[in-house]
């Protein structure tokens, strides 16, 4: 019998193939990467927090859709994951594989990852809201991340706790089938091997904030 999770998880993935098709639909392949190149390097400036990416660093970037990261990332040791890759590389000319031959994409959920070498850098933007497994994806997004590594988590959370209850049995957000607020992220994030760097609200909104959380891994 198929749970409710994964059928929200299901139709969650539909929508968000179509809704990139939408939005890329009229938009300039060029203007668009340069922009959303440009916006990550400004996010990255924006929640600085104290650390220089170097080449010789493992990431991962994790959900990372067809413009994540990675695309300011190219010459560096960087794995991409996301499950609609391969529709992406179908369905857009704004993302095709052999465009960053240094990038090695994984086209699969987070929850079926497995990797044994651990990331100096673990990025998951965006992304967290659309996995299946909420509880089981921090828990694994932690155990990626090496000793003295960091975690960065971007994230759309519920300003009103009562809120994420009616989201999750209304289809308000069908989108994002994980509907949680600030406090559940922190809760499962930290224990005695995880510290808080930083944590950046990005933007405010009534509903929702789109906050930033940094995380040492110390041991």
């Amino acid at each position: 019998m198929i749970g409710l999770n994964t059928i929200k998880w299901r139709l969650a993935q539909k929508l968000e193939r179509l809704w990139w098709k939408r939005y890329l639909k009229d938009r300039s392949v060029e203007d668009y990467l340069n922009w959303k190149k440009k916006y990550w390097r400004s996010f990255l400036k924006e929640i600085d927090w104290g650390y220089v990416i170097s080449k010789s660093d493992r990431l991962l970037d994790a959900g990372c859709g067809p413009a994540g990261i990675f695309t300011i990332f190219e010459d560096y040791d960087i794995t991409a994951l996301d499950p609609l890759l391969e529709q992406y590389n179908q369905d857009l000319a704004h993302f095709n594989f052999t465009d960053y031959p240094s990038v090695s994409f994984k086209a699969l959920p987070f929850e079926r990852f497995q990797n044994t070498a651990l990331f100096d850098v673990v990025f998951c933007l965006n992304a967290i809201n659309h996995f299946r497994d909420f509880k089981g994806s921090i828990l694994r997004l932690k155990q990626l991340v090496s000793p003295g590594g960091y975690l960065v988590l971007s994230i759309d959370v519920h300003n009103y706790s009562f809120l994420k209850y009616i989201f999750r049995m209304l289809p308000g957000d069908a989108l994002h089938p994980q509907q949680h607020t600030s406090e559940d992220y922190l809760n499962l994030l930290k224990d005695e091997s995880f510290v808080v760097s930083k944590h950046h609200v990005k933007d405010r909104g009534f509903v929702f904030n789109y906050e930033v959380l940094v995380l040492k891994r110390l041991n």
